[in-house]
């Protein structure tokens, strides 16, 4: 089971607006009609419970909307750009990755249907018709589209079940998970026969639930060793534990602290989930016949469980006993809970990323020009023909208006400067 993907999410940009005037016999005072650009398409990331692996993102790992239309004349509008929408199993974390490490959490889908905008699309550039005013009635002003957001992202997926089998290696949740379930991990007699999480749906009467199989944790897992705290991670998304223990190793109790420190140590809100031993291999002779001792040496322990039981998954000797434990903690688990009202689909928020833009007007290139960086001032002089007069008069206006004139003078503007704006090049005077 693949549980982390980087992906590519590339947001479409916002259609242009255009200059446009509307020129008809029966119309004479028409005036302008440049109609907007359409938005550039979102990628959208939903909750699909029907999806449990990030398998598919490593044969497909960029998702790309398209750009919005360009406006048109007679107020006419560019149409908006379908949106992108990715499936992604529920529990899925989105992280911004940069520099092959993960940045900053941006988003955690929980809830089946919850959606998250990992890329907007670009604003459509507005057309002539909005820039008219009581002394401009002929703007010759329009905007380019937006760009659409660009990111690279690390989804990172945390099994959602309600049971999870934890232990050391080849102490037998493999097979208790196959025994009462009809999941079919790899069973064997070594240790670290499970690499990855297994699911199984266990039957408890008219009722199920579902149980993962943790693979094997060893001292020093929440520092990463044996893969650990890969492993570990899967467990803060199960509502119930169930340590599996070999009976037949020496020093049980020892074994059950180590695996109990290990998991406190990763997260200390694990070691408050409700936990039931599980003693295994009961059908061993070293087992049955010390099991009195084992229960003896188990009764001053100061340990995360609340029940234990002595079951083997060999001879399935206790193991309803345990289902029906599970069944009953898991329900009590329930109760205990805050009671949780499911909400329909259209009320489940949309997630959307904050987004961090520069508060930068203008700034200083390394040859010593002045960039316009002020995003409204950039998409004008893009979707703008400024090689005539009355433009560039139009456009200066607009610079005063969004403060530009007044950060340049700020940043020591003199007569004779080179300013830049998108791809035009001026001379302060």
């Amino acid at each position: 089971m693949l549980d982390s993907a980087v992906i590519e999410v590339r947001a479409g940009n916002g259609g242009h607006g255009i200059v446009s005037f509307i020129k008809e016999a029966m119309l004479p005072r028409g005036g302008p009609g440049g109609g907007d650009g359409g938005h550039g398409g979102d990628v959208i990331l939903i909750a699909d419970p029907a999806i449990n692996t990030l398998t598919k993102f490593h044969w497909q790992p960029h998702f790309i909307a398209k750009n919005g239309g360009r406006g048109d004349g007679h107020h006419r509008n560019g149409p908006k750009a379908d949106t992108v929408e990715v499936k992604v199993p529920i529990g899925t974390e989105v992280w911004i990755w940069e520099d092959g490490e993960d940045k900053e959490l941006i988003g955690d889908l929980s809830l089946a249907g919850q959606r998250m905008i990992v890329a907007e699309g670009g604003r459509g550039g507005w057309g002539n018709a909005h820039f008219v005013t009581a002394t401009h009635q002929e703007p010759l002003l329009a905007e380019a589209g937006g760009d659409g957001e660009i990111r690279r992202v690390r989804l990172n997926l945390k099994l959602l079940a309600d049971v999870g089998l934890i232990g050391m290696p080849n102490a037998g949740k493999s097979s208790i998970l196959t025994a009462i379930s009809a999941a079919r991990p790899k069973v064997a007699d070594y240790p670290f026969t499970t690499l990855e999480p297994v699911l199984g749906v266990v039957e408890h009467g008219p009722q199920a639930f579902v149980a993962v199989d943790i693979p094997g944790l060893i001292e020093g897992a929440h520092q990463g060793i044996g893969l650990g705290d890969e492993f570990l991670k899967h467990v803060q998304r199960t509502r119930v534990l169930v340590h599996v223990v070999d009976g037949s190793e020496d020093d049980v109790p020892g074994r059950i602290r180590a695996i109990n420190d290990e998991i406190s140590k990763f997260d200390s809100e694990l070691a408050k989930k409700p936990q039931i031993l599980a003693i295994n291999k009961l059908d061993l002779d070293e087992v049955s016949v010390l099991k009195d001792e084992i229960e003896e040496s188990l009764k001053d322990f100061d340990g995360l469980h609340q029940e234990v039981f002595f079951v083997s998954a060999a001879t399935y000797d206790g193991l309803e006993e345990l289902k029906t434990a599970m069944f009953h903690l898991l329900q009590s688990t329930h109760d205990q809970e805050e009671a949780v009202t499911e909400v329909p689909i259209d009320e489940i928020p949309v997630l959307r990323p904050v987004v961090r833009k520069s508060t930068d007007v203008v700034i200083r290139e390394p040859g010593g020009e002045l960039r316009i960086v002020h995003p409204k001032a950039v998409r004008l002089a893009k979707g703008s023909n400024l090689e005539t007069w009355e433009a560039r008069l139009q456009f200066q206006r607009r610079l005063e208006q969004l403060k530009v004139t007044k950060a340049l003078k700020n940043a020591g503007i003199e007569t004779g400067d080179t300013v830049l704006v998108g791809q035009w090049e001026f001379d302060w005077d």
